[in-house]
């Protein structure tokens, strides 16, 4: 998943401390072969759609591609919910979502957004 990154790195990332979601993190940064800024954020553990937005609304600063890296189903739920189109996410799944905002303080759970596309780790075994 980090190989996907690498043509469209986020400048941001925010995510969930746990342990999973910092493997993760990991695993992106070796797939990629760096990433950007990364703060972990505790609200984002196991965070509603509402508290997800609100974290992206006061941490995104002035990035212009900001990860939000969590847990479901939240982010099942928050993807689902912007894009109006029913979303699976499995572990490391990875939902691209271009949203209309100019800046992030403007994001809301209303706030209109395509859903880019969606990738989904291979399964090598």
């Amino acid at each position: 998943m980090g190989e996907l990154l690498s043509d469209r790195m986020p400048h941001l990332v925010l995510s969930s401390p746990s342990v999973r979601t910092r493997e993760t993190v990991e695993r992106l940064k070796q797939g990629a072969g760096s990433l950007p800024r990364v703060e972990y954020v505790p609200e984002l553990y196991l965070a509603s759609p509402s508290t997800l937005m609100g974290v992206l609304a006061a941490r995104g600063g002035e990035a212009e591609r900001v990860m939000l890296v969590g847990h479901n189903p939240g982010l099942e739920e928050l993807v689902t919910r912007l894009s109006g189109e029913h979303v699976t996410l499995p572990t490391a799944g990875l939902a691209e979502c271009s949203l209309d905002v100019e800046r992030w303080s403007d994001v809301t759970l209303g706030t209109h957004t395509e859903l880019v596309g969606l990738s989904y780790p291979r399964d090598d075994d």
